[in-house]
């Protein structure tokens, strides 16, 4: 069988088939490796009964487990993301632009606007409502906007780490078997070479600098600290600390002066005077900007009002997010399915030989 006509939309039942046989033998396999720890493995079990016990039975610790369970769910989902930005997605988009990057946006405009960073909670951070007894004369300064939302950002800055791993276990692997290294020929040749020879000649630091910085090229540092046997922690530990730590308060910080109030109006007025299309974007994102203000104002009559008009804009940006998380699915089945198909090419092979 042809392995790249193996999709779902040639052959949907047998990609489909493919998948689930394939899932089931990776399955199988990351149980059989968990189990060789055996005091990991125990620990994970009983966590998760203590858990579920503690969640179905009545008594005065619901609410501390309920947090927890919230809380646990809501430091995964960024996790989660960190790791889907390294994947890109499947489309090389990152989950910095679709979710991290507007989250803090959208709570350094709610800080501006409520001159306070002490939003009620809950329903923070699900809803943003401002404050009541704000000081008229009250400011609200970038570090405590940083402190709301550096937890986030560093949880998603973790799962960035996560998401690198695998370059470097494959390249690891192909080392300690007797492969050769293998780097594409392109124009980003001289780049590479660059991120070889740093991580190579300075180890730690080196990989701590390529972390620290956005750079497209530090899957490639993964490669090259996989290929040249540089101890797990030493790799991991510097792509944590450059990526959910340095890396990310670049960015937050980032983030939070380009979305500060007055440097919004001066954007939007040079969006206006944009041809043909500008005053109409800049009717759009200031209609967007009024009704997000509404909402942060709990007693504001204008809030209902606001709720019920939504925008073309964030209806695209929905439909935009779910057709690339539906391609990033099925580009998963599709690849798995691909990767039982050459896993009976070998068994066949193997045979006649």
């Amino acid at each position: 069988m042809d392995t790249d006509s193996l999709v779902l939309w040639r052959r949907p039942l047998t990609t489909l088939d493919y998948f689930g046989r394939e899932l089931s033998i990776l399955v199988t396999s990351g149980l059989h490796r968990l189990l060789a720890y055996k005091v990991l493995a125990l620990s994970i079990v009983l966590v998760i009964l203590g858990t579920a016990v503690s969640f179905h039975i009545d008594g005065p610790h619901q609410p501390y487990v309920q947090e927890a369970i919230w809380t646990l769910a809501w430091w995964g989902w960024w996790v989660g993301l960190g790791v889907c930005s390294s994947v890109g997605l499947g489309t090389g988009l990152h989950t910095f632009l679709l979710y991290l990057g507007p989250h803090i946006a959208r709570v350094t405009l709610a800080a501006y606007e409520c001159r306070s960073a002490a939003f009620p909670r809950p329903p923070y951070p699900h809803e943003i409502i401002c404050p009541a007894n704000v000081p008229a004369d009250a400011t609200v300064s970038i570090w405590e906007i940083m402190s709301l939302v550096r937890m986030e950002s560093m949880l998603w800055g973790a799962g960035t780490a996560l998401g690198e791993l695998p370059p470097y276990f494959m390249a690891r692997a192909a080392r300690l078997s007797g492969a050769a290294a293998h780097h594409e020929t392109s124009a980003t040749d001289r780049g590479k070479v660059f991120v070889e020879k740093l991580v190579q000649r300075v180890g730690f630091f080196g990989i701590l600098a390529c972390a620290s910085v956005p750079n497209p090229l530090f899957d490639l540092a993964g490669i090259t600290c996989g290929h040249f046997l540089v101890p797990f922690w030493t790799f991991f530990g510097a792509t944590v600390l450059g990526k959910a730590v340095i890396k990310m308060h670049i960015q937050k910080v980032f983030v939070i002066v380009a979305f500060n109030e007055s440097l919004v109006g001066q954007a939007i007025a040079i969006v206006e005077r944009m041809p043909y299309i500008g005053p109409y974007l800049g009717t759009t994102l200031l209609e967007f900007l009024r009704t997000q203000k509404a909402k942060l104002h709990k007693n504001d009559s204008s809030a209902p009002e606001a709720d019920s008009q939504g925008t073309i804009l964030s209806s695209l940006l929905e439909k935009f997010v779910l057709a690339m998380v539906v391609y990033f699915l099925v580009s998963i089945v599709n690849a798995l399915a691909q990767s039982y198909s050459k896993r009976i090419g070998k068994k066949k092979g193997k045979k006649r030989e």
